[in-house]
């Protein structure tokens, strides 16, 4: 039905486009920069991020821009790699997975990948949001260019983001026939392949499409199943349908992708020891001995997108985006990470979403531009685990297993305009606005087994209890505006000043526990709407303030981008799980509130430098970009329950997965070999200390690093082929990323509860789950490209 009513929406657009008399369709992505080159100093980059084409420079939005040709000469691999050098950003592979994606911008994000949770930072691939997080660790092959779009984004966009976005738009057809083949060869046995071929099959029609096979063995081994562990086996294809020529009123473009991953199940580093054989520490810390092998690891997603473009005048441009998408991961993860079965979760994850989104711009070249927009999604969030509890309820409750079923439909609209009014052509002032509709439905299940567990994996039990059977709803409304105002002194120089306020609707906690719902009931039995009080959080909203500047200097040989902002972050979204007891029988309980208040506030500074400008006579390019990020990140208020409490631990709870400092520094130099050009190019990129969780947590925790990257890359005459050499954290730090923690935590404090022994105490299982996950090792790979 869903995929009916996709087509339908196609249908009736195209029966539009043939009603008002356009004859002749054209592609359907807006014009491409040119890709950038070395003589690109920052500027005149062009970029969308306020859904028209503009030079970097005229944007008053704090964003990153990175062409696909600078990607590829840096060897980046997927959009994680953005993070070195993009300041206050942080991109991640969720714990225990890996294509799931954990997004900060400016410390707001979710890393939380169950249904329910709607992510903090929008993931946009060819202008269509993705809804959920599950593979949208994005591979970088065939792009035109990817933008990072720092700050709340919603009245340009289709679907509301509080904290940013990143874009990642794909390369257009080209006019003639054209074939290019990539391959990569490097360290862990790393071979991967990608083939891009399109071709025009007459005056106003192309195809196109890409295939991706990118492999790598492991960088440890798990040493109880054999398995390869943090390996890579992928498989990806895209495919273009693009109509028309250039120059006609119409563009079409008809696109799928389809991305299936069976790596194996990435297995966390012990960071304690426990009472049984193999939960020790084990010396490699890419090295696991996690058991759990049910389901077999598969992710597999795919999708459908149309874009069509109308030019209905000179000033009046509609654009329809439909889209259908789909997901499936089956996954399992090993929390304690031993061969016991302690703290084991099998789990699938279930995804579908259907958008449609209709902008009609407005740009007579005179004083005003504007765009309005409607934005429709209706879509699903399965999630379904077991948590496995074997070892430590043996004796009492044998096998113990709780298990988990939420599904969570999400169904919003939103109508945005955005203005902007030149008075000059020096000042000029933006307006917009949004109203966002929001319903989530959610039907939640958790209950107990002996013996086993539930049917959807191996071995199904007995069903012991029901800790939770609900069903409910709530719709969430809101306007956001948006504000700007730029001064240009000249057309190289840019001076603003914004205010933005972002939304993020509420829900239902997808782990959470009806039974512990405080009653009033004699029974002890909490109502329904106890029940659906205690499992339900509030949206969180956040007011954004921005000054900044951009500006060309040095006759375009510098290019500098400032901004100074202020975040006010109001109910912030807390989730997490703890260890409990639920009718005497031990379990764990989703805990969600919007205990939080911050103050997010900070710089940023991002500059590229053409140097040696002398050697332009020979041909020798050098050039200096780097940049630089700071926020100061505090809760100014966090409530929680101690003794029957409600406590204020403000001072001591940190916001996650944002360091207080990053920053970049990039030395390109180019030179002329014979009839081509050789460029060299290091990254020298450095994050500060970074919390894990709310609660400090000094094994999981990670000190400040700095990790060294280094490219070599030979460029043919007219791009015919290139070949090039890459390091990626060449001194092989050791840095993590993720992890988990079910250990005893002083509940005021967080300082951590230690036994007599002095190793910390577990708070479910035996063997104790505190775990890490890390980043990517040394690695060394040779890329050829061959274009014809």
């Amino acid at each position: 039905m869903r995929k009916a009513r996709f087509l339908a929406i196609g249908s009736s657009v195209l029966a539009l486009s043939g009603g008002i008399g356009i004859s002749a369709p054209v592609m359907a992505q807006d014009a491409p920069p040119e890709a950038q080159s070395a003589d690109d100093v920052g500027g005149d980059i062009i970029v969308t991020a306020r859904r028209r084409e503009e030079r970097l420079v005229d944007v008053p939005v704090a964003v990153t821009s990175f062409s696909g040709q600078q990607l590829e000469m840096a060897g980046s691999a997927d959009i994680t790699d953005l993070a070195q050098t993009a300041p206050n950003v942080t991109l991640e592979p969720s714990r225990g997975t890996n294509s799931t994606l954990s997004a900060f911008i400016r410390g707001v994000g979710q890393q939380d990948p169950v249904s329910g949770f709607e992510q903090g930072v929008g993931i946009y691939l060819d202008d269509v949001y993705l809804n959920r997080p599950q593979a949208a660790v994005l591979d970088i092959y065939d792009v035109e260019r990817i933008e990072v779009l720092r700050g709340p984004q919603g009245t340009l966009y289709g679907r509301n983001t509080i904290g940013g976005a990143v874009k990642y738009v794909t390369k257009p057809l080209p006019d003639v026939p054209s074939v290019k083949v990539k391959a990569t060869y490097g360290s862990y046995n790393q071979l991967d392949g990608v083939l891009t071929a399109s071709a025009p099959l007459n005056d106003i029609v192309r195809v196109g499409g890409s295939v991706a096979r990118l492999t790598r063995d492991g960088f440890g081994k798990n040493i109880t199943t054999g398995k390869d562990n943090y390996n890579k086996d992928i498989w990806a294809a895209r495919g273009t349908l693009e109509m028309g020529g250039h120059g006609e009123p119409v563009s079409i473009r008809i696109s799928g992708d389809y991305t299936r991953d069976r790596s194996n199940p990435r297995g966390g580093h012990r960071l304690m020891t426990g009472p049984s054989a193999g939960s020790e520490i084990l010396p490699d810390v890419f090295d696991s001995a996690g058991g759990i092998d049910d389901p077999k690891q598969n992710v597999e997603a795919y999708g459908l997108a149309m874009n069509i473009t109308i030019e209905a005048s000179d000033a009046l441009t509609f654009k329809s985006i439909s889209a259908w998408r789909k997901d499936h991961s089956a996954t399992p993860i090993d929390f304690d990470a031993t061969p016991t079965v302690d703290l084991d979760v099998p789990a699938y994850y279930r995804n579908e979403q259907l958008s449609q989104e209709f902008q009609l711009a407005y740009d007579n070249g005179g004083k005003l531009q504007g765009l309005v927009g409607f934005y429709v999604l209706d879509a699903s969030a399965d999630t379904y685990f077991d948590s496995r509890l074997y070892t430590t309820y043996a004796t009492i409750l044998p096998m113990l297993t709780g298990h988990t079923e939420a599904n969570v439909d999400t169904r919003t609209w939103a109508a945005f305009a955005d203005f902007t009014y030149n008075f000059t052509d020096q000042l000029s002032l933006s307006l917009g606005g949004r109203y966002t509709w929001d319903k989530r439905e959610a039907n939640i299940l958790k209950q107990n087994y002996i013996y086993g567990g539930s049917a959807g994996f191996q071995n199904p039990g007995v069903l012991f209890s029901t800790d939770t059977d609900f069903s409910g709803s709530a719709v969430f409304k809101k306007f956001t505006p948006r504000a700007s105002v730029s001064f240009k002194p000249t057309p190289d120089h840019n001076i603003y000043a914004s205010y933005s306020q972002g939304f993020k609707g509420g829900g239902f906690d997808p782990r959470g526990v009806g039974n512990n719902a405080p009653t009033t009931n004699p029974s002890g039995v909490p109502s329904d709407a106890e029940i659906t009080q205690y499992l339900s959080f509030k949206p969180e909203t956040v007011d954004s303030y921005e000054l900044g500047y951009k500006g060309n200097l040095l006759g375009g040989a510098l290019y500098i981008a400032a901004a100074a902002f202020r975040m006010d972050y109001k109910d912030i979204q807390i989730p997490g799980s703890v260890a409990c007891t639920v009718k005497g029988v031990p379990t764990f309980c989703g805990i969600v509130s919007n205990a939080g208040k911050a103050r997010l506030q900070g710089f940023e500074l991002e500059t590229t430098a053409r140097l040696g400008r002398d050697l332009a006579a020979s041909g020798d390019r050098l050039s200096l970009s780097g940049s630089l990020g700071y926020i100061d990140a505090k809760f100014k208020k966090y409530e929680t329950l101690i003794g029957g409490t409600t406590v204020d631990v403000a001072q001591y709870r940190y916001i996650q997965n944002t360091p207080k400092w990053t920053g970049s520094a990039t030395l390109a130099y180019s030179v002329p070999v014979g009839a081509g050009d050789l460029n060299a190019s290091t990254t020298v990129s450095y994050r500060s200390k970074t919390h894990q969780f709310e609660l400090p947590n000094p094994y999981l925790d990670q000190k400040g690093y700095a990790l060294w990257d280094a490219s070599l890359v030979y460029t043919a005459p007219n791009h015919r082929w290139t070949l090039g050499v890459h390091g990626k954290n060449i001194l092989d730090k050791k840095y993590i990323t993720s992890g988990y923690s079910y250990i005893s935590q002083d509940p005021e404090t967080g300082a951590v509860n230690l036994d007599s022994s002095g190793k910390p105490i577990p708070t479910l299982g035996t063997e104790g789950t505190l775990t890490g996950f890390y980043g990517n090792p040394r690695q060394v790979f040779v890329t050829a490209t061959l274009e014809f």
